[in-house]
């Protein structure tokens, strides 16, 4: 019922897709499940659990033994909470992500897209940039970033240790934007991590002001540059990746994409 994942679930719904919501509303409403209904037309089925619960997440598989595929965004994802709560982040984002692979192994369930991320890459040297998947994998700034190159090797080596295992890891940069019904968007709860909420947010007058944070990066205007990409092209991908492994076009077990347009904004520019 997050942000992407509320997304998501309507671009599946729309090609045909049965959807099973699991979401313990850490950092997103129940009421998203009204607005997915409203605009596909078809409400999903929801159960709220942790699945950082091993209990839980096998229960939960024991029941739904009809899975295809199965889209996993429980992570924590906040920056700056992952460098002041580093336990935190490393029991759910990867407690979560072991409990799946082992019920997907236990009870035959092929398929992963894993919702990974660009700062797997840490901070690229500038002849990799705009950053292909080629880029070499640095170490991590911070626990989150972390968490997210630990899982996907714990992705891999499952992989690599179970047959019919498969699985695809979407390297995000950054999601902005919202459905065009305005009906879904993102509205995290608490105070904005992200530039964009916090931008509309300020506009609207629940934030009082935008504080632009360091000046002497080395960009044209001082500013750190990210490259913007829109959730609506985000939530596709991860349809074409569902579809890709359902369809048996992989390439090999284990594939990972960045998902970005390969244009970057300084922070001064989206504002």
């Amino acid at each position: 019922t997050g942000y992407i994942g509320s997304h998501t679930v309507i671009e599946l719904q729309n090609k045909g897709f049965d959807v099973v919501i699991v979401d313990a509303l850490f950092n997103s409403k129940i009421q998203a499940l009204d607005a997915i209904e409203k605009v596909s037309g078809k409400r999903p089925e929801f159960e709220s659990f942790d699945l950082a619960d091993q209990k839980l997440t096998d229960d939960f598989f024991s029941r739904h033994t009809d899975i295809k595929g199965i889209i996993h965004f429980a992570a924590h994802k906040a920056v700056g909470e992952s460098v002041e709560q580093p336990l935190k982040y490393y029991r759910n984002n990867l407690d979560s992500l072991m409990n799946i692979l082992e019920c997907m192994n236990k009870y035959n369930v092929p398929n992963l897209v894993f919702s990974s991320s660009c700062t797997v890459y840490g901070q690229p040297d500038a002849e990799h940039l705009p950053v292909s998947e080629k880029a070499p994998i640095k170490k991590a700034e911070s626990p989150y970033g972390n968490t997210k190159q630990i899982a996907e090797e714990i992705i891999f080596e499952t992989i690599s240790a179970y047959q019919g295992l498969n699985a695809i890891a979407l390297r995000y940069f950054n999601p902005v934007g919202a459905h065009d019904s305005a009906m879904l968007g993102e509205l995290p709860l608490g105070i904005p991590n992200n530039l964009m909420p916090y931008i509309t947010q300020t506009g609207y007058g629940i934030r009082e002001c935008l504080k632009v944070y360091g000046d002497d990066y080395d960009t044209p205007d001082g500013t750190p540059i990210r490259d913007y990409i829109h959730i609506m092209d985000l939530a596709k991908a991860h349809v074409i990746a569902v579809e890709r492994m359902i369809n048996e076009k992989m390439k090999m077990s284990f594939e990972i994409f960045n998902l970005g347009t390969g244009t970057g904004y300084s922070v001064l520019e989206v504002i």
